[in-house]
């Protein structure tokens, strides 16, 4: 499996507040970026594969609400993890 738990306890560290800090929304972000990356590679070789296109679209749409509520709630914290994570251009 692409995403063992060794590496989400390092992306929680990373981005979270501690390895079982897995609510944080910071955390979250990370987690979902991680795994928007992978299903994107997944769709490049696989064109065909609906379901995958399905969740990634729906994936997606989660990052960005948790994004658009820690602009609201807190700008530095989201400036930094799109800084960090590179989401946007």
């Amino acid at each position: 499996m692409y995403l063992t738990k060794k590496i989400k306890e390092e992306l929680f560290i990373e981005h979270g507040n501690s390895a079982k800090d897995s609510g944080s929304v910071e955390g979250q972000i990370a987690l979902f970026t991680q795994r928007i990356n992978h299903l994107t590679n997944h769709l490049k070789e696989n064109k065909k594969d609906y379901n995958t296109e399905r969740s990634l679209v729906k994936m997606v749409g989660k990052r960005k609400s948790l994004l658009s509520y820690l602009k609201n709630k807190n700008i530095e914290r989201y400036r930094l993890i799109i800084k960090k994570l590179s989401i946007r251009k």
